[in-house]
Parts: C-alpha cells; sequence; structure tokens
C-alpha cells in the first residue's frame, strides 16, 4: 500500500484502515490511537462499524509526529506545541517532492540539449 502514489485522482484509495496505516508507517494499531488522543489534529473517520479510516492527510499528520517524536526526540507535550505553532504560520509551502521532479526533468532536458 502507498497512499501518496502516482496514481489518477479517480483511482487512488482515499481512506485506509488503521491496520494499513499501521504497516505502512511501521507503527502499533494502540501507539496510533494513543496519539490521537494527544493531538487533535488526527481525526480518522470512523464508517457505521466503528472502523477508524484515514485519509491521506491523517496519514502525513502522523508521519510528522513520528518524526517529532522518535527522530527529533520531542516530548508529546513539546510535538504538540511544535505542531500547534506551525499551523500558525500561513506560510504556503509547496509539494516539495513535484518540485524536485519538475527540477529534475528540466535539468535531464538540459543536459540533453548540451
Amino acid at each position: 500500500m502507498s497512499p501518496v502514489s502516482n496514481e489518477p485522482d479517480s483511482i487512488r484509495k482515499q481512506y485506509f484502515t488503521i491496520g494499513e496505516v499501521a504497516k505502512e508507517l511501521n507503527l502499533s494499531p494502540s501507539l496510533i490511537r494513543f496519539w490521537e488522543t494527544e493531538f487533535r489534529e488526527i481525526s480518522p473517520r470512523k464508517n457505521r462499524k466503528g472502523n477508524r479510516t484515514y485519509t491521506e492527510k491523517d496519514i502525513e499528520t502522523l508521519r510528522k509526529i513520528h518524526f517529532l517524536l522518535k527522530v527529533k526526540k520531542f516530548t508529546i507535550k513539546g510535538a504538540r506545541e511544535w505542531m500547534r505553532d506551525e499551523k500558525k504560520e500561513v506560510v504556503a509551502e509547496p509539494n516539495v517532492r513535484e518540485t524536485l521532479l519538475k527540477l529534475r526533468a528540466f535539468l535531464v532536458e538540459l543536459k540533453e540539449s548540451l
């Protein structure tokens, strides 16, 4: 499963189960459920059965939280504050991957023209 893929929007999966998300992020479902209680930015929908369904935005938020807690060694309180402060910034961040792909294509074209 790859939530962020190059498939057209019409056939890309929009919702993911907690098991799929846990496998993708190499986390336990119980840790994800715990983070839901600690970070209001994570708010998965629940279907009729009560199962959580995550969007790509939820998955990106979980990635960010994982990075802050496990890599940067933030406390939960520190990560929560960082996430809150980040929301205050109005600066629009371009999609880095798309920008890099366009830059690469340009450089390849430039190299071929030389």
